[in-house]
């Protein structure tokens, strides 16, 4: 590692010291709102978002966003699933990994990156706490502990920066309380999975210090056999432990000063993901008689395992004058681990089907991350609203590669700057029209330089842009708002290193712009008891990135292709039925397309390409859909609790996703793509005294559906796919 990070360690330190002293010459407010006001019997209850970084009604926000609250994301991780379990629980979100519970690839509106190096950059941004998890290996900080996760559909560069053009994940997570709470659940179930999670938090020093801490832990057994080996239970296993830990300080009585301390740690051990070799085809997408869920045949990867530990510590301030609140968060982040897998998926000798030449790879990084933001917000009910800030980024990492069968091995290092300033003015012209517009200035700049293993010539790229957003909201009456947007925001240059590994050049995509145009409704009818929220869009990108991957040559190629289109939509729905039955659905379209004559990309020896071929017989990408963009998505989710008594209900929920027809990858062929993939969850029990205690039974994949989450281009027809179904017994209480 290079000397930046005891720099950057120094600059968080200074940077935490210089804003405490001038905020102690001041005393604000750290209001914790709730998520929602109280709502009346068979209402449905109002939803609280921070999209625009303040605390507002999700019907008065001129964004298309979705929430999932924490009944959904304890139903969701209740089998120990990881960050993946959520693609499709949103509309329009994808997610996928092919590094096990790591590096998870993000999509919203059909727009994301499937390269899967460890210094990939995506156009969706992960925010935990108003902090941006910028590499892959952080975005899979497990989700637990939290208030609310929200979804963001679109341009989000104006608050939130670069590399955010096609959304936002947001997570918010519980904050301390002087309310004593504790709260403990457990989960077992198949396959010898554990999930458990506690939280304690209350006062300390009466309205003044408060504190929580909270954990989560999660394992499962070895349950996949090795058919190569003959061994049984071979593979599978992972033990995934993540702790956070929070301190409130409110000193003075007026509560106008505030400052949030909070660490997160998490140790990861156990598998990575498993490749199946020539599991798809030939001539369909259809898994064939190759496929065994239960087994796979390798003679190498050493077990697939992976092993992590992220560290993070945040520093949030506020003050609260009379006209305005300022706020300072600074955080510094750590990652270190490595993952390894037999790519080839099988082996030489007995397949399954015809393997060219092995692949084994580890892939490691070691990173640390320094994040600096300063916000300045308006208070106050007047017509006029607004905030300005400042924000610093600065990373260094080491990503190294052994390939197993290629040596030598290669270390490479990355080193990101960047800094931005930003605006938001919101007017409202009068009772029913508000006008919101927001500029931000970003820099960003790259570097790369083999570290050891090879002698490529160091890399670098800079840009700078002004991301812009501009809505106009309505309010129709009552229970009826429209709004119209329109956003830009970019995603800065990268530069790709991979392929140093295995004598290829760095290869570098310079930055992608979008600018999006959307319409949309937000509706609330019969007594606040069916909420209806839905938007159409449409959207170009200017020289977007894309990542060719594997192919003849088995390379990882950033490119830029001329330009990007997509149009769609997306339909919330909320019915309260009655006092007992909730009732949600989603739908979201995406229609996507590559739109340049010339792009060509190297294609597979063993698929069935349907893309014509240029004369050096590479595959013509024109008018091909975004890998990894399911046109249709949805979700649906059915809760009906029956009355035992004044504090005791019988419940049962359930909840669906959808994703449909997939392509994986930028060529087209009748094997690399999927057809709709269903899966749905079951929960069902009985809580006690107002809820302070629950006994449940749960499945997650009730079906046993085997879907096809994505592909390897390793010259075999070579898939990943879902986890299996996974039936157990919970209990959990809290005081």
């Amino acid at each position: 590692m290079s000397n930046r990070i005891p720099a950057a360690r120094a600059l968080w330190a200074s940077t935490t010291a210089m804003t405490a002293a001038v905020f102690a010459f001041a005393a604000p407010a750290a209001a914790q709102a709730g998520d929602a006001s109280e709502a009346e019997e068979g209402q449905l209850p109002s939803i609280i978002v921070t999209a625009n970084r303040r605390e507002e009604s999700l019907q008065d926000v001129p964004i298309s966003a979705e929430i999932l609250d924490q009944g959904r994301i304890g139903a969701i991780f209740s089998a120990a699933a990881d960050t993946t379990a959520l693609a499709g629980a949103v509309p329009g979100l994808n997610i996928e990994s092919s590094n096990g519970r790591v590096a998870p690839r993000f999509y919203i509106r059909g727009l994301g990156n499937t390269d899967f190096d460890l210094a990939a950059s995506q156009p969706v941004s992960v925010i935990l706490d108003d902090v941006v998890m910028e590499n892959v290996t952080l975005k899979s900080f497990p989700i637990f502990d939290v208030q609310r996760v929200e979804v963001l559909r679109g341009p989000q560069g104006t608050l939130f920066g670069r590399n955010t053009p096609a959304g936002i994940v947001k997570i918010d997570t519980i904050k301390p309380g002087f309310e004593d709470d504790i709260q403990v659940g457990l989960s077992v179930g198949s396959f010898g999975t554990v999930s458990a999670n506690a939280a304690w938090g209350g006062g300390i020093v009466e309205d003044k210090l408060a504190f929580r801490v909270s954990t989560q832990f999660q394992r499962r057994s070895d349950w996949i056999d090795n058919g190569f080996t003959g061994e049984e239970d071979a593979l599978g296993a992972y033990t995934d432990f993540a702790i956070r830990g929070q301190m409130l300080l409110v000193p003075d009585e007026e509560r106008r000063f505030s400052m949030l301390a909070s660490v997160n740690f998490r140790d990861l051990s156990g598998s990575s993901t498993f490749f199946r070799a020539n599991v798809l085809g030939p001539g369909n997408n259809e898994l064939n008689a190759n496929y065994d869920r239960d087994t796979v045949f390798y003679d190498a990867g050493g077990g697939n395992p992976a092993e992590y530990q992220q560290f993070g510590a945040t520093l949030k301030m506020d003050y609260e004058f009379d006209f305005a609140t300022i706020t300072q968060i600074s955080s510094y982040w750590e990652s270190e681990g490595f993952s390894r897998g037999d790519v080839d998926g099988g082996n030489l000798v007995t397949g399954p089907g015809f393997i060219p030449f092995p692949s084994d790879t580890q892939d490691s990084i070691d990173l640390q991350q320094f994040t600096s933001e300063t916000r300045l917000a308006s208070n106050g009910d007047g017509p006029l609203s607004w905030q300005v800030g400042a924000f610093i980024f600065t990373s260094d990492f080491d990503v190294s590669t052994v390939g197993f069968t290629f040596p030598p091995p290669v270390t490479v290092n990355h080193t990101n700057d960047a800094w931005a300033v930003f605006g938001q003015l919101s007017y409202d012209l009068n009772d029913m029209f508000r006008v919101t517009g927001g500029l931000r200035y970003s820099d960003d700049e790259k570097d790369f330089v083999v570290v050891e293993g090879a002698a490529p010539q160091p890399v670098s790229v800079q840009d700078d842009n002004i991301d812009w957003d501009v809505s106009l909201f309505a309010d129709i009456d009552d229970e009826t708002s429209l709004y119209a947007r329109v956003a830009n925001a970019f995603r800065a240059p990268t530069i790709q290193g991979r392929d140093v590994a295995f004598f290829g050049a760095p290869s570098v995509a310079q930055s992608e712009n979008i600018t999006s145009w959307e319409l949309g409704f937000k509706s609330e009818f019969i007594d606040r008891r069916l909420r209806l929220n839905g938007s159409v869009f449409y959207y170009t990108v200017e020289d977007p990135q894309f990542t060719a991957v594997g192919g003849t040559g088995n390379l990882v190629q950033l490119i830029n292709a001329n330009e990007g289109e997509a149009y769609g939509y997306e339909l919330d729905a909320a019915f309260q039925a009655s006092p007992q039955i909730l009732l949600t659905l989603g739908i979201a379209y995406n229609n996507t397309q590559i739109n340049d004559d010339d792009l060509a990309v190297g294609v597979c020896a063993q698929c069935t390409v349907t893309d014509p071929f240029n004369q050096n017989g590479f595959a013509l990408v024109d008018g091909n859909p975004f890998p990894n963009a399911p046109e249709v998505s949805g979700d649906f989710t059915f809760s009906y609790t029956v009355p035992v008594g004044d504090n005791d209900e019988v419940f049962l929920f359930t909840d669906w996703v959808y994703l449909g027809e997939t392509n994986f990858l930028l060529y087209e062929s009748l094997e690399n793509n999927a057809d709709s993939r269903i899966e749905g969850g079951l929960r069902m029990g009985y809580r006690g005294n107002n809820g302070q205690y629950e006994l449940a039974l749960f499945a997650r994949n009730i079906t046993n559906a085997d879907n096809v989450q994505g592909v390897v281009d390793f010259n075999n027809n070579t898939a990943f796919v879902n986890e299996p179904r996974v039936i157990g017994v919970s209990v959990g209480f809290s005081l």
